[in-house]
């Protein structure tokens, strides 16, 4: 077989294409014409102008023979990218993201994105788990992933942060999910993972605070119970919503069955969330996100 004949038989490498910026006339026809002439293949194509903000967003994925590359790609599109003042990136589709799970107390949400991580279901590469007690270090051992115990205190904070910091960098982690961990994060941290670390918590907020929030919606007689996924900012629990799941519930549920049927409810919306921040069809547009699903 010549190199030609390769060429043609090979299957096309599959990049994802993702970009915000002020919307004007121009942008598809720019982003279509240059893949039109790097000789790329539009597998599927969302777009979004948002009239509130002024702002466009849009998530490519396409197709592409080789010799072009991911490297080649990116700076050639650096020039459309310019004349449109976008907010963009490139990426192999197969890339699987690297990953950092932290869990305090509560394992639900551990659990399931470590199955689905194993079974293929969620596209991310697990670094490594951390967290502030050691329950779940067998759990983790299970899955062969390296698990990273770091105490925290008042008086150890910021050391805890550090070192969490460290392991970021040192793996390359391109993502932090607070899988149910209980800590509160300082401005800093925030800001420094800005846009790259994601929690979930029951959407009862901002009622029923504090210690056993089902228990509280129970007394009051609560009807529906759901979760909420978001980006972690400095302000608590205000961040970007990415996803939402409820579900409806009687008058006959006890406080315990509530417990479970919350926890099933979170692990759903987290997991969703992840997937899409991997999948990178997530944009921030604000206080708000744009999400292609």
């Amino acid at each position: 077989m010549n190199e030609q004949s390769a060429r043609q038989t090979a299957p096309a490498e599959q990049y994802v294409l993702t970009l915000s910026c002020p919307d004007r006339q121009g942008i598809v026809h720019a982003v279509s014409s240059y893949l039109f002439m790097t000789g790329c293949n539009i597998e599927d194509s969302q777009q979004f102008g948002d009239h509130d903000t002024g702002l466009f967003f849009m998530r490519v994925h396409f197709s592409a023979e080789a010799p072009v590359t991911v490297e080649k790609l990116r700076a050639s599109f650096a020039a459309v990218g310019d004349s449109f003042q976008m907010d963009w990136g490139i990426h192999r589709a197969d890339h699987r993201m690297r990953v950092v799970l932290m869990v305090s107390g509560f394992g639900h949400c551990l659990n399931d994105l470590l199955f689905r991580a194993r079974t293929g279901a969620l596209p991310v590469e697990i670094a490594a788990v951390v967290s502030n007690h050691t329950e779940f270090a067998e759990l983790v051992a299970s899955y062969n992933i390296p698990f990273r115990h770091i105490p925290v205190t008042a008086d150890t904070k910021a050391e805890a942060e550090a070192e969490l910091l460290d392991l970021v960098r040192e793996e390359r982690v391109e993502l932090v999910v607070l899988a149910r961990y209980m800590q509160v994060l300082s401005d800093d941290l925030c800001k420094q993972l800005s846009g790259r670390i994601i929690n979930i918590h029951h959407s009862f907020l901002p009622s029923f605070k504090g210690a056993k929030p089902y228990h509280q919606a129970h007394a009051r007689g609560v009807k529906l119970i759901g979760a909420t996924a978001h980006y972690v900012t400095a302000d608590l629990d205000e961040g970007p919503i990415i996803e939402q799941e409820v579900q409806r519930v009687g008058h006959q549920v006890t406080p315990r069955q509530l417990v479970a049927i919350g926890r099933d409810v979170e692990c759903r919306a987290l997991a969703r969330a992840v997937a899409w921040h991997a999948e990178r069809r997530i944009l921030l547009n604000g206080r708000r996100t744009v999400v292609f699903a």
